[in-house]
């Protein structure tokens, strides 16, 4: 699986690895709103729709999702 990406090409975002997410641990907002569910797995960061968990996973590098995290914090994705 992860084992034949190095860490370089996880910490840049390349080629993804096929993640068994079977038993991965998926959390929540602790605030308890929202759909989106992580999980933390071989070093990279999955992001799943709680209510249709059979749709795949997005996969972030740990450098997309300190990108994302960040924009998100800044409101780049408000819709209003």
């Amino acid at each position: 699986m992860a084992d034949s990406i190095t860490t370089e090409q996880r910490l840049v975002g390349g080629p993804r690895p096929d993640l068994d997410l079977t038993q991965a641990e998926w959390q929540s907002s602790t605030q308890g709103v929202g759909d989106v569910q992580v999980a933390f797995v071989e070093g990279y960061i999955a992001m799943r729709n709680r209510r249709d968990p059979e749709i795949p996973a997005v996969i972030f590098s740990p450098a997309e999702w300190r990108a994302f995290v960040l924009d998100a914090r800044e409101g780049a994705f408000d819709l209003t």
